[in-house]
């Protein structure tokens, strides 16, 4: 696997500008001595990829493994002050880890790494809610799930639409949003669970995050897909019919993306996709600033796990 190339590109190249990222942060800014700097790290669909592929493996021979991730993470942590953990969904399936022990060691292992947060992907469903349930008490962080009605499941009151972090006087708002269950999950394990309008919910979310919880930057955590050939709700759609969100870190076709993909949204702002492929092969990381000058950019790696 070929490193991916960084970048850097400021507001008049067109990455994230000050009208998203809201007055709060650049006022924030101005009272720092040059930018405040948020670190945002991003994983999803590892499924289940706790070892490293063998050395004889076809493809990705000795590439990825948790512990490897773990470390990176780490030592990120050191080196950066303001840093965000998020997972776009899928732990679950894949290797036999989750077949003997059903996710448990899964999210004990991303609880010990420290993940912030994650939403919930299609094949959390594969054990039905009862699955997702038995497992939840081993996740030392959220999952949210904007548009999964689970008030008549067994998951009632165990998931959150939103959540504010606060890094570096920074404000961040983080939503999720998963994938259509009915023809891609068996109808009984997903019992009652009512699937909500992703882009409905998605601006529903965004204004509330910003208006009522002062969010100055806005993730959408999403499980829908990066891209599809027919009218089905994607990352893109999201990302060109919103107003106020600024990242959308995507999960469920498995895309690796050179670097974020740049969208322009409904406010004719800037706002960034992008998604890392599968099996915990690399790791995302956006670093945005913003600066004295009310400026913002995004500095932009994705690291592979070796």
């Amino acid at each position: 696997m070929q490193n991916r190339r960084a970048f850097i590109k400021n507001l008049a190249a067109g990455s994230v500008g000050v009208g998203l990222l809201g007055e709060a942060a650049v006022s924030l800014a101005a009272q720092s001595n040059e930018y405040i700097k948020l670190t945002v790290l991003h994983t999803n669909d590892w499924h289940s990829h706790i070892d490293p592929f063998p050395a004889d493996a076809p493809r990705h021979a000795n590439e990825g493994g948790i512990a490897r991730r773990s470390a990176l993470i780490n030592q990120i942590r050191k080196e950066e002050e303001n840093v965000l953990l998020l997972d776009a969904g899928d732990v679950f399936q894949g290797t036999p880890y989750f077949n003997f022990y059903k996710g448990k060691i899964e999210f004990e292992l991303m609880s010990e790494i420290g993940y912030d947060a994650a939403t919930i992907g299609n094949h959390e469903f594969d054990n039905g809610l009862e699955g997702i349930d038995s497992q939840l008490p081993h996740a030392k962080f959220p999952f949210i799930c904007s548009n999964y009605d689970f008030s008549d499941t067994i998951l009632a009151g165990k998931t959150i639409p939103n959540k504010v972090f606060e890094r570096g006087g920074l404000r961040i708002g983080v939503y999720g949003l998963g994938v259509e269950l009915d023809g891609l999950v068996a109808p009984d394990n997903f019992g009652k669970t009512r699937y909500l309008d992703p882009l409905k919910v998605a601006l529903e979310q965004e204004k509330l995050l910003r208006e009522q919880q002062g969010a100055d930057m806005v993730i959408c955590l999403s499980h829908l897909g990066y891209k599809y050939r027919s009218d089905k709700v994607s990352d893109q759609i999201i990302a060109d019919n919103t107003y106020a969100t600024d990242l959308i870190i995507g999960g469920h076709t498995h895309t690796f993306l050179e670097h974020p993909e740049m969208h322009t949204n409904k406010a004719n702002k800037q706002i960034l996709v992008n998604q890392v492929g599968w099996a915990g092969l690399l790791l995302g990381r956006i670093d945005f600033y913003v600066t004295r000058r009310g400026h913002a950019k995004s500095e932009y790696t994705a690291i592979p796990i070796k």
